[in-house]
């Protein structure tokens, strides 16, 4: 018997597009592929609106808390 030792296969970063990114079971390739696929999604509009809301409102609320205080 020998004492070999296995060189790790080096790990690619998540989205670098190569083929052996981690090593791991097969379905993770798979749910791998799905969250980039919605990561990839656009912003739905109602989306983009709710998030426009928010920031005017808390643009209200800083406007708000500096008013003058003579």
């Amino acid at each position: 018997m020998s004492a070999e030792k296995k060189t790790p296969k080096p790990k690619l970063p998540h989205g670098s597009g190569g083929k052996e990114e981690t090593e791991g079971p097969e379905w993770a390739d798979g749910l791998r592929q799905l969250y980039d696929s919605v990561v990839d999604e656009p912003l739905p509009d109602s989306f983009k609106n709710l998030l426009d809301q928010l920031d005017q409102s808390k643009g209200r609320e800083k406007g708000a808390g500096q008013g003058d205080n003579s």
